[in-house]
């Protein structure tokens, strides 16, 4: 069965996560997904926050940049999680958006180069593993956790480009794709996502997660067309929806069929009602859904 989630953007409050974090979980809510962006909330410290305060959804973090984060700090802050929350936290990583890395001083001058070395050292530190490297930009000598995981903790990595997808494929255990990807670009990137799963010789499942901007309620065509001229995405066809449950479903149908196996409801940055539409997203979107 597709898992279907809703987004807690970080242009809200953080004093605002609690409410939407319990009404995800009561109301049957698969996925909760949270974003560290520059600069306004972290995305282990809410991750955190919103599993204690919830029993069975799932809570995402999609995604940390990994130029503001030693891997050996990732590491440990994801495996606490797990061991914490078994089963139900899920970590994202990724290049971070270019200008607020040099905002901070942390802009890495190959980012493809960083994300192979971060997602090689991560994934084996969550397996329990004693990793030494020396990489261009991850470094390492005989570093172990003390509690890994107790099960298999999946990495995802938030990525666009083509070179970046082919990693994903090669490096991570999924992928997750923003908002300005269409169903075509889904297909597209699952192809790039396999030829990198093939050229590493991986065979295990990789799953998609894929943001879908969407709007509900009187003006919701009107917000979702301002979103998407705000950030420039307005003549790129089939993004976003703006309707009623069954035009939402239609289009979570439409990125499943596509390659998703993971769909998180993004509403727009000037949602009046959140705590409504993650109701809408569980009560009305998700028995739709198959």
């Amino acid at each position: 069965m597709t898992a279907l989630g809703a987004v807690f953007r970080p242009q809200l409050p953080p004093e605002r996560l609690r409410a939407l974090a319990c009404l995800a979980d009561d109301t049957g809510l698969d996925e909760l997904w949270l974003w560290e962006d520059c600069f306004l909330e972290g995305g282990i410290s809410t991750a955190a926050a919103a599993l204690a305060w919830t029993e069975r959804v799932r809570v995402g973090v999609g995604l940390l940049p990994v130029p503001l984060r030693n891997v050996a700090v990732t590491a440990m802050e994801t495996a606490t999680l797990h061991r914490m929350f078994p089963g139900r936290a899920v970590v994202g990583v990724g290049h971070g958006v270019q200008d607020w890395m040099g905002q901070v001083g942390a802009r890495a001058e190959s980012p493809v180069t960083l994300l192979r070395e971060y997602l090689t050292a991560l994934r084996a530190l969550l397996r329990g593993d004693r990793v030494s490297t020396e990489g261009r930009y991850v470094r390492l000598d005989g570093v172990a956790l003390d509690w890994p995981p107790l099960e298999p903790a999946e990495v995802l990595a938030g990525v666009t480009g083509p070179r970046s997808l082919r990693l994903s494929g090669e490096a991570a255990d999924g992928t997750v794709l923003t908002a300005a990807t269409p169903p075509d670009g889904v297909r597209r990137a699952r192809r790039l996502i396999d030829e990198g799963r093939a050229a590493a010789g991986r065979t295990g499942p990789h799953r998609v997660v894929v943001y879908l901007l969407t709007a509900t309620g009187p003006d919701a065509s009107a917000r979702l067309r301002a979103e998407l001229a705000a950030e420039g995405l307005g003549d790129v066809p089939g993004l976003g929806v703006a309707g009623d449950a069954a035009d939402v479903a239609g289009a979570v149908g439409r990125l499943v069929e596509a390659g998703a196996d993971s769909v998180v409801l993004q509403p727009t940055a000037d949602e009046p009602d959140p705590e409504g539409f993650v109701r809408f997203a569980a009560e009305r979107v998700r028995p739709l859904v198959s």
